[in-house]
């Protein structure tokens, strides 16, 4: 789980034998029935990804509750949905495959969750029918889950879900952006 960078900074400060005694105590390639139930309960979570010369991007990806699921516990599924079209994340898997999520829960009780992986885009899925909105769906298999301390997570609350997310009996609300002269015109239709 650790390569040198990590090394050196844990023996310049000391802790590689807690390093070492997290991953053996909390690191696991397995989803168990608690991180299902903690990813099924949120909204959002932050995905992380790099280009073929390893060049970073992080995104948030939102939904309603429980758009991201654990299918089995060797994986985690979620979908894409329409946004601003460039393709940044998804792009970025179709060259390197290797994703960080990190599944956080703001509140009274604060809980972390992180996930690195390797995913894959798929657009052909049928279970994409079951999911409102879902243009493509991405599969991640777990490498390395481990849940991370929340003491630094603020307390917040969610005032109100997303107006755009979508839903099953609604059509969708397109961002007032898509309509501005600078990016009208090339906006395409949205895939159903």
């Amino acid at each position: 789980m650790y390569h040198e960078g990590n090394r050196a900074l844990q023996d310049a400060f000391g802790s590689r034998a807690l390093a070492d005694r997290l991953e053996d105590k909390l690191r696991r390639d397995q989803f168990n029935d608690d991180d299902s139930a903690f990813i099924a309960s949120l909204g959002f979570f932050f995905l992380a990804t790099a280009d073929a010369e390893g060049r970073p991007d992080c995104s948030f990806k939102g939904g309603p509750a429980g758009f991201a699921r654990v299918v089995s516990p060797d994986l985690l599924v979620f979908p894409d949905y329409d946004g601003n079209g460039m393709f940044k994340s998804l792009g970025n898997l179709g060259v390197n495959p290797h994703v960080g999520i990190l599944f956080i829960a703001f509140g009274e009780t604060p809980k972390r969750l992180r996930l690195n992986g390797i995913a894959e885009v798929v657009g052909d899925d049928p279970m994409m029918a079951t999911i409102p909105g879902a243009q493509l769906l991405v599969k991640v298999k777990p490498v390395d889950i481990f849940p991370n301390c929340p003491r630094y997570v603020p307390n917040l609350q969610m005032v109100a879900p997303s107006d755009y997310v979508p839903q099953a009996d609604a059509p969708p609300i397109e961002p007032k952006w898509k309509t501005y002269e600078i990016f009208s015109d090339v906006v395409p239709p949205r895939r159903r």
